[in-house]
């Protein structure tokens, strides 16, 4: 969340931040109000507490202890007062998103977003390239039917080689971010608390897109590793010393989806589970400019070594995540398609993250605790590297040959040519 000072000292800021990012000014308008409320409210009970305290200070008589029993009472019921306007002010801010970065390109949509790179060139191909979905169906490797019998619309079942592809690609992402770009792995829960999805960002605003648990548990099945990820330094003041801090995680994801439509329904661009490879990167301030660039080059190292051409889009102010101040794309090619698809979100969160989930650190054991800056990008999205590689990979008899990079997670098999 945003510091609640500085709102406060540059309203006219937060509105054209709201505005540069399509979202109401009745947001900041509203946390003014509930703010102003509270504050009211509190300095109506300090001036109580020092009534009481000074009134405490006469002799005994018992008038006066009636009416400090009377001024006591009114303290306890303007707490509660105090406390339910604490916990209204804080609802409103949670709902106000991040600020763009200056870096971000100005913009409303999607279309606004500009191209920073390019890496490598579509293969021309003497064929037409099946849709992966279509190929996966056709090789026995991808059933569909099967998982709406069993789950419902946007589920996969993988089989034989595709279960095998799916897992190599996990291995060899892990093995790549820990042995070559230095991210610890980490494997944390597939489920957490309401407490750990309001510090990333989820809740309360994306209440509606979560799988929760129900019957009172205040469980939900994670959207991302992000969240899981980065709340394991929450309610922290972390040393220093220790930072950066990177760590590498596979997990199940779990998303409803509710909102696409169109081609993204097919196959295993918007499943509602999948699988993931999430970076996550803890820093100092003046450090996270420079570790969006490398995490963003870490999680391009995946694609350059599967050799999948992709190119790299900053999102405008308009396109960002709710919680993102500076987000980079990265976009793989799907000649079904022809035309590039999101694989990875590479996004700097400064320290909004860390301001709603408490995660602080000192710069040397007397110093006074600052927020930490949070970063995280898909390292990457594994349904979709799968998805890639069936089309880019694919061969003129419908045949799908192992990319170089993960021979040696494959047990040999060099050419996936169907389940018999």
């Amino acid at each position: 969340m945003l510091d609640q000072k500085y709102i406060r000292e540059n309203p006219e800021e937060i509105r054209r931040a709201l505005a540069s990012r399509n979202y109401a000014p009745a947001l900041l308008e509203e946390f003014l109000a509930a703010d102003r409320q509270w504050k009211s409210a509190q300095s109506e009970l300090d001036n109580l507490r020092a009534k009481l305290k000074a009134a405490s200070k006469n002799k005994p008589a018992p008038e006066i202890i009636a009416a400090n029993k009377k001024l006591s009472e009114e303290i306890k019921q303007k707490e509660k007062e105090l406390a339910a306007l604490e916990e209204a002010q804080k609802n409103k801010l949670l709902y106000i998103p991040n600020l763009p970065d200056s870096s971000s390109p100005p913009g409303r949509s999607a279309e606004d977003n500009k191209e920073i790179r390019r890496w490598g060139a579509p293969a021309a191909k003497a064929f037409a390239v099946l849709p992966h979905d279509e190929l996966g169906v056709k090789l026995g490797i991808l059933n569909f039917e099967q998982a709406g019998k069993i789950s419902g619309a946007r589920f996969a079942v993988y089989h034989g080689a595709g279960a095998k592809l799916e897992r190599a690609i996990v291995n060899f992402m892990l093995d790549t971010h820990t042995a070559e770009h230095g991210y610890q792995e980490v494997l944390p829960p597939a489920l957490v608390n309401g407490r750990a999805m309001t510090g990333t960002g989820q809740l309360p605003k994306f209440q509606a897109d979560l799988f929760a648990c129900d019957k009172g548990a205040d469980l939900y099945l994670i959207p991302t590793a992000e969240v899981p990820v980065t709340n394991l330094h929450r309610e922290e003041i972390l040393d220093g010393a220790r930072l950066p801090i990177s760590y590498a995680a596979y997990t199940p994801c779990f998303r409803r989806e509710a909102g696409s439509y169109g081609k993204d329904t097919r196959g295993l661009i918007r499943q509602h589970q999948f699988n993931k490879v999430e970076l996550v990167k803890f820093v100092r301030p003046e450090d996270s400019p420079a570790a969006l660039e490398k995490l963003t080059g870490d999680a391009e190292r995946i694609l350059q070594k599967l050799k999948l051409p992709y190119r790299v889009v900053a999102l405008c102010a308009g396109d960002l995540g709710f919680a993102a101040g500076q987000t980079y794309d990265l976009e793989v090619w799907f000649p079904a398609q022809n035309t590039y698809r999101e694989i990875s979100s590479c996004s700097n969160y400064k320290d909004y993250q860390a301001r709603r989930a408490a995660i602080r650190f000192r710069r040397d054991p007397n110093a006074k605790p600052e927020f930490v800056h949070t970063l995280n990008g898909s390292g990457l999205a594994v349904g979709r590297a799968f998805a890639a590689i069936l089309e880019n990979y694919q061969n003129a008899d419908g045949s799908v040959t192992v990319p170089e990079a993960l021979a040696p997670y494959m047990g040999g098999l060099a050419k996936i040519e169907g389940v018999k």
